[in-house]
């Protein structure tokens, strides 16, 4: 069996199945750019709240408009295709905010039916949509209207949860409403809203849902090593998988995964590498944002990177490193903290 190899998602065709899923606070433009470096078939930006993107009216604005929306709609230089994922709540305003991206032109608009975030979940948007299955079905129905009428028909896809807690397991019947609004793939992340990101996620119930549906299943939850990936290619069938958490601090995941899955073997990155991909992230973020404000940002994304490693001479070990790296404050800060890295 090929476990690598291309996806189609509606119109849209990928050469591989290998995603960057959407990570609040992570997956900005340049950390996709150096994932893309690394191979990740595609990838999607983080939420986007439909109301900021009405308030923000990118449309009105340039291609090089600094403020804080429309720097989170921007394709990466070197992405083919990317996907913006919204969140909302309200079908037309969802409808209105997927319209005003007609300027970034993206590749797919994505809808955000799983985030368990207590701000998002309490304006109805997120996993909440779950709750109310038939205005899941109205919001997806609304923006795949939005994308035939100013996007060029863009392929739209949602991401859901196994439902809002053990006592509402509604996958199935959420994911069936959205294909027949005209959803072009679903992402499962097999994890309730209660269960937050702790816990397993369950899945077998990405194996049902991607033998129910006919339209491409991706999963989430739990990939974090390319063995991870190749076992739930094998035990789900879905058609694409979605690193999340796996890939802080690690876009090699890509580049690992797909040798893994094509060859069988794969070379992981040493601390060397991974300390010298920080500041390839650090450098293009801060092209985008500034110095100062990449700096503050990519406090956590060092942590990410330098996690599990023993830290700098003299430190005491790597949490003695990260308390550290949580104060840098510009490029110099991070090269001083990092230069004798093991």
């Amino acid at each position: 069996m090929n476990l690598y190899h291309p996806v189609n998602i509606g119109s849209l065709e990928l050469s591989g199945n290998i995603f960057l899923a959407p990570v609040a606070g992570y997956t900005g433009r340049a950390y996709r750019s150096i994932c893309v470096d690394e191979g990740a078939d595609f990838g999607f930006t983080e939420l986007v709240s439909a109301e900021s993107v009405i308030r923000g009216r990118p449309d009105m604005k340039g291609e090089e408009d600094p403020s804080p929306v429309s720097v989170l709609l921007r394709r990466a230089d070197n992405e083919k295709c990317y996907g913006v994922q919204l969140f909302g709540a309200e079908p037309e305003r969802m409808a209105a905010g997927a319209a005003l991206l007609a300027r970034w032109k993206p590749d797919v608009v994505d809808i955000n039916g799983g985030c368990p975030v207590p701000k998002v979940i309490k304006t109805g948007a997120g996993s909440a949509l779950m709750k109310e299955s038939d205005n899941l079905g109205r919001v997806v129905e609304a923006v795949v209207r939005a994308s035939r009428e100013h996007l060029g028909g863009v392929p739209v896809t949602i991401k859901i949860r196994s439902g809002w807690d053990s006592n509402s397991i509604n996958y199935r019947e959420c994911a069936r409403i959205a294909v027949e609004a005209g959803a072009a793939m679903v992402s499962l992340h097999p994890r309730t809203r209660a269960q937050g990101y702790g816990g397993k996620s369950d899945w077998s119930l990405i194996a049902d849902l991607a033998s129910r549906l006919p339209v491409p299943v991706t999963g989430s939850g739990d990939l974090y090593i390319p063995e991870d990936a190749e076992r739930m290619f094998r035990e789900t069938g879905c058609a694409a998988v979605m690193f999340a958490r796996g890939a802080m601090g690690n876009p090699f995941i890509f580049s690992t995964t797909r040798a893994f899955l094509t060859t069988g073997s794969y070379e992981p990155p040493d601390a060397a590498q991974r300390i010298a991909m920080g500041f390839r992230h650090l450098e293009r973020l801060a092209a985008d944002i500034g110095e100062r404000a990449a700096c503050l940002e990519m406090r956590k994304h060092f942590c990410a990177y330098t996690k599990g490693s023993r830290g700098t001479q003299g430190s005491k070990g790597g949490a003695g490193l990260r308390n550290k790296l949580v104060h840098a404050a510009s490029i110099e800060d991070y090269r001083l903290l990092l230069h004798d890295m093991p």
